[in-house]
């Protein structure tokens, strides 16, 4: 990989900038109102800000500030990051800061890949941002190394090596910080790779310790994989986590087995489509929740949720909270992972229901048709009953809100052949099935305690699978794949602003405030996951790549 530094300009406009940036700041990132420091706006993931300058009143004055062109056809799901004046963003070939009340370019730093690269990227050729701490910001690859650069030239400070792409691993997270050590996850986990979390020396790139996802070997989990299936077991680690300082855990999330016919792999197959609890310095294992023992559907839990303290039955909870892919939506004790409430949220019949005793599914019918060699067809689809983007919760309310899917998949087995760099999965795969007469999507506020929605809203074209933020002014910004970025009232959904950015939505809005002034942010570009599928509605939106920047005159 060689990287070239593209316009080491305007570094004199943020020389002044004071770069001491720190795990203070981190920590506080959920509550400060100037700069946004973490994936997720917070290391609690929740999205949520307490501005309320924009509101319901004046929401519909909201108006272009600035656009930035991101030079790239791709999907585009980057999370702005705001420090100090400046602004970060990626695609999965670039790294830029901006000037954030103009748009104006400081630096860009750009990354060439071997050609074969791209071929090993699973679901497009895209990232989702940066971490930032003490001067450097960190950035993930396609071809799985982590970069440190300079945050105020944007000079390549270190880079390193994680794993090696040929065998279809893949950088698409941001990093994350968490009590002084840089954490990242891998993807691949179609490809039959072995998933896992690392932590590494945020000055030097050093690796300091890995959490293997599957266990092999005297790893404890060891004897819930059959024979050596566990070193090609998948459990990828593609989203970032959350943490919570005061307990000194991190929580990230894992994906699916691999290959995807569990038959291959008997067992629970610890730890995939889990939840882990770890300590950043070690990679010590605390607890861990295990959503789809033996995932037989891809139903991926990177998406780790988020951390919320509510009351429940009347008592102060640390929760976790996550709606996973598999149509259930859960309610865990975040300080030991056990299980507190599991109750679907879309359509779901691989399962019957969640055995509040074990925590297991009780796999339906038609799951059972299916191991003993049945096509069935699916609820949810291998999208899930939510994808990849995540949640935003209202703490006023003790609401998540969420873009749904609403669609299924016809499910066969057939024998898993492994070839390197190409996809494991030992199913006949045929794509998803969109209902007729019925919403393929909705976005939804939902109550983690029951799953039930307070309001949905449905996308009348095809389903959004962009993030969402929830404001103390009452509003919930997202997307739609159509290109619409939007306000809905935070209390009933409906739509009070709109604004057509020319390209599909898939990334996250973001929100902060300059000198009195509030603003928005989120990118433009479809494409991802979604696009793979082949939906001939995608060719009525253009590609592009746009970071748009909002706020009310």
């Amino acid at each position: 990989m060689k990287i070239k530094c593209l316009a080491l300009i305007s570094a004199c406009a943020i020389a002044g900038a004071a770069f001491a940036q720190n795990t203070s700041d981190l920590t506080a990132d959920h509550k400060t109102a100037g700069d946004v420091l973490t994936y997720g706006m917070g290391y609690n993931n929740q999205r949520y800000s307490a501005l309320t300058q924009i509101n319901k009143d004046n929401v519909g004055k909201l108006s272009a500030t600035w656009a930035y062109s991101l030079n790239n056809p791709q999907g585009h799901e980057s999370q702005p990051i705001v420090h100090d004046g400046v602004m970060y963003i990626t695609t999965h070939d670039s790294t830029a800061a901006l000037d954030p009340l103009t748009g104006k370019q400081l630096w860009k730093n750009m990354i060439e890949y071997k050609r074969d690269v791209f071929a090993m990227a699973c679901c497009g050729l895209l990232n989702r941002g940066v971490a930032i701490y003490n001067g450097k910001v960190y950035r993930g690859t396609l071809d799985s190394h982590i970069i440190a650069y300079d945050a105020k030239t944007g000079k390549e400070v270190w880079k390193t090596k994680v794993a090696d792409y040929k065998l279809g691993h893949a950088i698409t997270s941001a990093p994350l910080v968490a009590n002084g050590v840089l954490l990242t996850g891998i993807a691949g986990g179609e490809y039959g790779t072995r998933g896992f979390v690392d932590g590494y020396d945020l000055n030097t790139g050093k690796k300091l310790w890995r959490f293997n996802t599957t266990a092999y070997g005297d790893e404890k989990g060891a004897d819930t994989w059959p024979g050596e299936t566990a070193l090609r077991g998948g459990a990828p680690t593609w989203l970032t986590g959350a943490y919570d300082p005061e307990l000194d855990l991190v929580y990230w999330g894992t994906g699916n087995g691999g290959p995807w016919n569990a038959e291959f792999r008997k067992g629970d197959n610890l730890y995939i489509a889990s939840v882990i609890a770890i300590r950043p310095k070690t990679g010590e294992l605390v607890w861990h929740y295990q959503f789809s023992p033996n995932d037989l559907y891809d139903y991926d839990a990177t998406e780790v949720g988020m951390l919320v303290d509510m009351k429940i039955k009347g008592k102060d909870t640390k929760a976790l909270v996550q709606a996973n892919r598999n149509g259930f939506f859960y309610v865990l004790d975040r300080t030991n992972g056990k299980l507190i409430a599991a109750n679907p949220y879309v359509k779901v019949n691989w399962a019957d229901k969640i055995d509040m005793a074990t925590g297991r599914p009780v796999e339906s019918a038609l799951t059972k048709s299916i191991r003993a060699g049945g096509a069935e067809e699916i609820f949810p689809s291998v999208l899930g009953g939510k994808n990849w983007t995540p949640m935003a919760w209202n703490p006023a309310n003790n609401l998540a809100y969420a873009n749904t899917l609403n669609m299924s998949w016809p499910y066969e087995l057939a024998k898993p052949e492994y070839k390197q760099g190409e996809w494991y999965l030992g199913m006949n795969f045929k794509g998803v099935t969109m209902p007729k007469n019925e919403p393929h999507g909705y976005l939804r506020a939902i109550d983690p305690m029951t799953g039930k929605d307070k309001w949905s809203k449905p996308w009348p074209a095809q389903p959004s699978m962009a993030g969402t933020l929830v404001t103390a002014g009452g509003l919930v910004f997202t997307g739609a794949a159509t290109g619409e970025i939007m306000a809905v009232d935070a209390d009933t959904g409906k739509t009070l602003w709109e604004f057509q950015s020319g390209s599909g939505i898939i990334g996250l809005p973001v929100t902060w405030e300059h000198k009195g002034q509030q603003y928005v942010s989120i990118v433009s570009g479809g494409g991802g996951v979604w696009a793979l599928l082949g939906d001939a509605r995608m060719a009525e939106t253009p590609a592009g790549g746009t970071l748009w920047t909002f706020s009310v005159k």
